[in-house]
């Protein structure tokens, strides 16, 4: 096979980005014949993955590996209203220069046929508004999911619920039923599917991108055999396009992304504080770059915090105000927010944050437990490096994987599953500090059940991405199926 090359789309959150920069990483260091360019979408969702997307176009990547960002599209942030017009719109808007990019490629192998052919293109599954290039340009294309198995079969049964069945699906939100769902060896409360299906606009959307799925060629999962064994294998069904599992994909501990310039004295400060703390002892507090509460809340969270007993890390963030659609910021002093004299109180066993470099404390050995909003990079980030959840969903398909950690795997503990508000911190409940609590003390329990089988689940994860592990065996066919279909077949020899 002569050289080829692989072009990979993100949409452009932080999360979605990590993750395809990381498979295309893969793809290079697995086979030398082989390069990958991954192209970001600006404008992005938020400021901080706008500075990581800077940092990586300019930072030492592995040989044969680009990352590039495409234009700005600031009319995009000032002229679209609601989330489905806005993706729309950054698709169409930056699908010439995609195109453009495509055409450089086919022009240099024509020029010259020891420069690398173009192979395919790998979509995330919600950026697939693109497969009109790779079809211009007789080349196949794949999907990436940033979510897992389970997740990817709850979109096709759901789809093909609303498609076949009628089944109106915004109806789900306040259902007492429960659902049976292929993908997964228990029924769900209907209630607990991914969010998006609950509202009109969103809804769209999924069903969209559902269906599009069918049309991939193939479709890579941030995911291991071991891991979702149930839902990969329910997945083989003739009617969902090959399914390769090749995760787990995570931040490496010391990656350039993980720690902004403007961040590094913030860094210093809680490694030093975890380095302090004994094995095990910490309890961990982080609900993604998209999480945050209102006061009421926050001070329940203190209540528990107080009264565990446990030595606790806390990025407590604040809410965008006023009703603007942005990302949380951190606090300039968090006084204000929380009880009075809690600092003072909780001195000598906690410590209050803002921004987190979440996989270098989740690595370090002080950490027990770990409340999350159980986004998957987060679960599987957790299951990586073997610290037990207690799971407080927030939005999106965030319950449906929190009932898969608890019910259908065993590896979490639950802080409260059907907690629900909307992407950006509205219609929110409130958890109560004895719940909060009650889920401190079981997951921080040192020989828990949930302890042992998160660490033997770890340490399979160790083994899935090397030589002879079944992830790095289905990454090795996913290169056979790029290189050595017809397809490509007919283009390079």
């Amino acid at each position: 096979m002569k050289k080829a090359e692989v072009v990979l789309i993100p949409l452009p959150a932080m999360g979605h980005i990590v993750a395809l920069v990381e498979v295309a990483k893969l793809l290079v260091q697995r086979d030398d014949r082989l390069s990958t360019t991954v192209l970001v979408m600006h404008p992005t969702l938020d400021p901080s993955t706008t500075k990581y997307t800077e940092t990586l176009a300019v930072s030492t990547l592995p040989d044969r590996m680009r990352v590039i960002n495409l234009p700005n599209l600031e009319s995009i942030t000032s002229a679209t209203k609601g989330r489905r017009h806005w993706l729309t719109c950054l698709i169409e808007g930056q699908k010439s220069h995609v195109k453009e990019y495509a055409s450089k490629i086919r022009t240099q192998y024509e020029l010259n046929p020891d420069s690398p052919r173009l192979a395919g293109f790998i979509f995330d599954t919600f950026a697939t508004g693109m497969k009109d290039v790779p079809n211009e340009f007789g080349v196949p294309w794949y999907v990436f999911s940033a979510s897992g198995a389970a997740f990817i079969g709850s979109m096709m049964h759901l789809t093909a619920l609303h498609d076949e069945q009628g089944v109106d699906l915004t109806g789900l939100k306040n259902s007492e039923d429960e659902l049976e769902i292929p993908c997964l060896a228990n029924p769900i409360p209907a209630k607990l599917v991914p969010s998006s299906v609950f509202e009109k606009d969103s809804l769209t959307i999924f069903l969209e991108h559902a269906r599009i799925l069918t049309e991939a060629r193939g479709i890579l999962i941030n995911t291991f055999l071991e891991f979702e064994s149930y839902a990969i294998n329910s997945l083989s069904d003739g009617k969902t396009p090959p399914v390769y599992p090749v995760g787990p994909i995570v931040k490496h501990v010391g990656d350039a992304g993980d720690l902004r310039s403007d961040e590094s004295n913030n860094y210093r400060d809680i490694m030093e504080w975890l380095d302090d703390q004994p094995p095990l002892s910490v309890m961990f507090l982080c609900f993604g770059s998209w999480g945050s509460f209102k006061e009421k809340q926050v001070k329940e969270i203190a209540s528990a915090l107080e009264h565990s007993g446990h030595r606790f890390l806390w990025s407590l963030r604040k809410p965008s105000q006023n009703g603007k659609k942005q990302s949380p910021s951190d606090y300039e002093d968090f006084q204000g927010i929380l009880p009075e004299g809690f600092l003072d109180r909780t001195a000598m066993i906690g410590k209050v944050i803002g921004w987190a470099p979440q996989v270098e404390i989740l690595a370090h050995s002080a950490v027990g437990g770990f409340a999350s909003h159980c986004g998957w990079n987060s679960t599987l980030e957790s299951v990586r490096f073997g610290v037990p959840v207690a799971t407080w969903p927030l939005y999106a398909e965030q319950q449906f994987n929190a009932f898969q950690m608890v019910i259908e795997l065993g590896l979490a503990v639950e802080i409260k599953m059907e907690y629900w508000k909307d992407f950006y911190g509205d219609t929110e409940i409130i958890v109560s500090s004895d719940d909060i609590l009650k889920a401190i003390k079981s997951v921080m329990e040192e020989d828990s059940e949930v302890r042992k089988k998160v660490k033997e689940m770890s340490r399979l994860s160790e083994k899935t991405l090397v030589a002879g592990g079944s992830s790095f065996s289905s990454l090795g066919r996913l290169i056979e199926d790029m290189t050595r279909g017809k397809h490509v077949m007919n283009q390079l020899f």
